[in-house]
């Protein structure tokens, strides 16, 4: 048994339409492990019960796995606005969120959230960033001043598979995008922030 089995034994389950969902994510589509899964899934809705947000606000859909999970967590009033930038992911997504028990509690554009967030005209109390790691700095940029203060931003593949120290991938643009990011949140003195080496790496953010 390995230590991540473990876990997943002494968490709580992970609902029958995630499950379904996530075999479907890694049978349909490339990248399939980019959903969130069973464990980060659970972290996500806890996260969410604890801070409480009216507004989140999610960059990169992918198969929407997150976006259900982050929406779980939502009291009767709160709602959740994600943005995918792949028009090709359409299809796919949109059924299992629509066909899904919170598909009332979630919005879900084709779009770029960078430009197209802020003109949604509203205060987020929460973001998760999980879009394209080239541009995870300027989706911080454009974020921040829509997040209020005391509110939350999750960026998820921070440790990037433990390349982000691997000079092998020195040239590669993802790699070279986190770590830019990184470096970034790291010196900026209008949040707090903590790494947590959960799967890929996740951020946790503190807009002060």
């Amino acid at each position: 048994m390995t230590i991540e089995e473990y876990i997943l034994q002494h968490i709580d389950a992970e609902p029958e339409y995630l499950y379904r969902l996530y075999r479907a994510t890694n049978i349909h589509l490339l990248h399939g492990r980019m959903a969130s899964g069973h464990l980060q899934g659970r972290l996500l809705k806890m996260l969410v019960q604890m801070i409480r947000p009216k507004h989140i606000l999610e960059v990169g859909t992918f198969s929407g796995y997150s976006a259900l999970c982050m929406a779980e967590g939502l009291e009767s009033d709160g709602h959740l606005y994600t943005f995918e930038i792949n028009d090709e992911q359409e299809d796919f997504t949109r059924q299992w969120i629509e066909q899904s028990p919170v598909a009332d509690k979630i919005s879900f554009m084709i779009g770029d959230a960078i430009t197209e967030a802020p003109q949604l005209d509203i205060m987020f109390d929460m973001a998760f960033i999980d879009g394209d790691k080239r541009t995870y700095r300027e989706t911080y940029e454009a974020v921040l001043p829509i997040i209020r203060q005391g509110g939350f931003i999750i960026a998820d593949n921070t440790l990037w598979d433990g390349h982000v120290i691997d000079s092998a991938y020195d040239r590669d643009q993802q790699t070279t995008g986190i770590r830019e990011f990184n470096d970034h949140v790291a010196s900026d003195n209008r949040v707090e922030k903590v790494i947590l080496p959960l799967r890929d790496g996740l951020t946790l953010i503190r807009k002060i």
